[in-house]
């Protein structure tokens, strides 16, 4: 596979894709942050991370490098990559190809999902396969839960993958977005009660003063990962918009995120995955889905369509929250749905990819997900369904676990079927073939249920875990990338 993994749409990439030609693109004209109102500066525990992602002028200001180290960014569920590591991947890499032997294929550890290179992935990828298998209720095999917990830092953190686990974790390696996939997968999986403890301590512990999320320590606020770790949080029964540090919820970050009604109506509700250097915001799709799955208090595996929709009911999108003075996260949620279901309309079906070259099947998948996750079940169906019309689809799965695992998660969310997609695909024996195979979970009767449910409820388990948080990503990872405009905090 070579050193390095290359930018593909199964490898981690921005949210926003530093223009590429030579010459710098005009500026657009700015917007300003969160709800029309210029941000206030950006409170985190560290200085701006070199590795936050290039804005559309960038390509003119950045080295090859970081511009490289742009397109491996971790912001969608494709999974999560190490920026700094990718960066010095770029450095490093040979010009022209080596004419040495070719170098050995890495030995993959047990337990892992999926045959290629888990240097930036291997945590998320592993959490998608075990959420998505929860889903359909199967119980993932030990040696799959097994390489999980194995990948924790003593701490509580998670990196991207820990290719000697008896060597310490180094702290600046550790990410937000692969401790809360983990936190999610193994609260659904049951019996790893201790090891979802540390984590949701660490994610605390780290959290930025305007109360979201970088994607390492002390790194600047954005809303993939801030959407990511709401889903954590949700998955144990915490209550995210009471989790706060300086004041600020995660809310309130992701409010000062999101396109208010000074911008244009296109854009009105969109979600940004950081502001520009001058605190100007610019739509993000796959950071808009992450954001609107953390407002209606979900994670990645919210489960089927609720507020009455698995009754029957379909509740019509509603974009009245982007003008509203003070929004609740719900409706912040509602207005990034609204703008979800625009742009899919004008795509057909599917949003398109960052650079602007063709579709982007994850952030599609991940719209489905967050839109079902409010109750809008024919909205979600509108991308779900080109997911299986497009010719693009599977194989854009092929041998990327994570991609398999997101669309049974989409599958689950509208109500679909992921044994059928597209008529004849099993989604779920194509996840399991790539990895420790499950065993299908038998329902327990009389006292073996009441011990079960009660064992569910220590770990943090049982249908809580579907009702993850009221996110509204993602979580939102698509790719998938500030400042404080107050709103109703969740009560």
């Amino acid at each position: 596979m070579g050193t390095r993994p290359a930018p593909t749409p199964d490898r981690p990439r921005p949210s926003r894709y530093a223009e590429l030609s030579p010459a710098p693109p005009a500026r657009p004209q700015a917007r300003t942050g969160g709800r029309g109102r210029l941000c206030r500066p950006h409170l985190t525990k560290g200085p701006r991370s070199a590795m936050a992602p290039i804005g559309r002028t960038g390509a003119a200001r950045a080295p090859p490098a970081a511009l490289a180290a742009t397109l491996l960014l971790p912001l969608t569920l494709a999974g999560p990559a190490t920026a700094a590591a990718a960066a010095a991947a770029v450095q490093t890499a040979p010009q022209t190809a080596p004419q040495t032997a070719p170098v050995q294929k890495k030995k993959l550890p047990e337990g892992l999902y999926g045959t290629a290179d888990p240097e930036f992935d291997g945590v998320w990828r592993q959490s998608l396969a075990l959420l998505a298998q929860r889903t359909q209720h199967l119980r993932p095999a030990p040696a799959a839960v097994g390489f999980l917990t194995g990948q924790q830092c003593a701490d509580g953190g998670f990196a991207a993958y820990r290719a000697d686990v008896a060597k310490p974790c180094d702290p600046a390696t550790e990410d937000t977005n692969a401790t809360a996939a983990a936190v999610q997968a193994l609260s659904a999986a049951g019996g790893e009660r201790a090891a979802v403890g540390k984590a949701v301590t660490w994610l605390k512990k780290i959290q930025n003063d305007d109360g979201g999320w970088g994607f390492n320590p002390g790194g600047p606020t954005d809303a993939n990962s801030t959407a990511v770790v709401v889903g954590g949080l949700a998955a144990v029964g915490e209550r995210p918009g009471k989790t706060t540090a300086g004041g600020g919820s995660p809310y309130d970050a992701l409010a000062a995120l999101q396109l208010g009604c000074d911008a244009k109506k296109a854009e009105q509700g969109a979600y940004a995955y950081q502001p520009e250097d001058d605190g100007a915001l610019f739509p993000n799709d796959y950071a808009t889905a992450a954001a609107v799955l953390a407002g209606t208090g979900h994670g990645l595996a919210p489960g089927p369509a609720e507020k009455g929709a698995a009754a029957g009911e379909d509740t019509p999108v509603d974009d009245a929250g982007a003008c509203a003075e003070d929004p609740s996260p719900a409706q912040a949620s509602e207005a990034g749905a609204a703008y979800l279901a625009r742009k899919l309309a004008a795509g057909d079906g599917h949003l398109p990819a960052l650079t602007g070259d063709g579709p982007d099947h994850n952030a599609t998948a991940v719209a489905a997900i967050a839109l079902a996750a409010g109750g809008h079940r024919s909205a979600a169906r509108e991308p779900y369904g080109w997911l299986e019309r497009d010719k693009g689809t599977l194989p854009w799965t092929k041998d990327n676990p994570a991609a398999l695992a997101t669309l049974v998660l989409a599958a689950d969310a509208v109500g679909a079927d992921p044994g059928a997609f597209a008529g004849d695909t099993d989604l779920v024996a194509r996840l399991n073939a790539t990895g420790p195979r499950p065993t299908a979970e038998k329902p327990a009767t009389g006292a073996a249920a009441a011990d079960e449910e009660s064992s569910d409820d220590d770990d943090g388990t049982g249908t809580a875990v579907w009702a993850l948080l009221g996110v509204g990503l993602a979580a939102g990872a698509g790719i998938g990338l500030l400042a404080s405009a107050r709103r109703k905090r969740n009560a």
